[in-house]
C-alpha cells in the first residue's frame, strides 16, 4: 500500500472517532456563548462506560473555578448497569476538569465580569479520549430569546422559498 492510501485511511478513521456523546442544546438557547474551550474530564471507569453508552445529561450542569481548579457540577452520569453497587459511581458527583493554568486564569478573569457563567456544551470523543466543551456565556433575557427565535424562523422561510424557485 502506498503512503497516500494509508493517509486516507487514517483521516477517515479520525473522522469516525470524533463522536458526539452528549449535547446540551438548551444552553445555546438560554445563554449567548462568547467563548468555548475544550477540556479533559477526570472520570472513573464506570463513568466512562456510561458516557460511551450515551447516558449523560448536561442540562443542569455548570462549572466553577475553586482553588485554581475547574470543577464540573450537577452533571448526571447514570450508574453503569453491569457494575455492582460497590464499584459504581455517584451519578452527580463533582468532577475535575483538566485545562492549562493559563486557560483557567483567563476564564477566572472573565468570570469576574458581571453576568457570565461557565456552561458545559457537549461531551464528545476525540480519538479514544472523552472531552467536554465548555462555554463562557451570558444569560439571555426573554426578549433576546424571542428575537433569536424570530430570526431563525425568517431564515427557515427564506431558505424554503429559495428552494422552491
Amino acid at each position: 500500500m502506498t503512503k497516500t492510501g494509508s493517509k486516507r485511511l487514517s483521516k477517515a478513521s479520525k473522522g469516525a472517532q470524533n463522536k458526539l456523546l452528549a449535547d446540551n442544546r438548551l444552553a445555546r438557547h438560554q445563554y449567548e456563548i462568547i467563548e468555548t474551550l475544550e477540556t479533559g474530564i477526570e472520570l472513573l471507569g464506570t463513568e466512562v462506560k456510561s458516557i460511551r453508552a450515551g447516558q449523560a445529561n448536561l442540562r443542569d450542569g455548570f462549572c466553577l473555578i475553586r482553588k485554581g481548579e475547574m470543577q464540573l457540577h450537577n452533571v448526571h452520569i447514570s450508574p453503569h448497569s453491569y457494575a455492582g453497587k460497590y464499584f459504581n459511581h455517584d451519578p452527580v458527583r463533582v468532577r475535575k476538569l483538566l485545562a492549562h493554568r493559563k486557560e483557567i486564569d483567563k476564564l477566572r478573569i472573565q468570570l469576574d465580569k458581571k453576568g457570565l457563567a461557565l456552561i458545559p456544551l457537549n461531551i464528545h470523543l476525540k480519538g479514544s479520549w472523552i472531552k467536554i466543551t465548555i462555554g463562557l456565556g451570558r444569560g439571555r433575557k426573554l426578549h433576546d430569546k424571542r428575537h433569536e427565535e424570530k430570526k431563525k424562523q425568517i431564515d427557515r422561510e427564506v431558505k424554503s422559498a429559495l428552494q422552491r424557485y
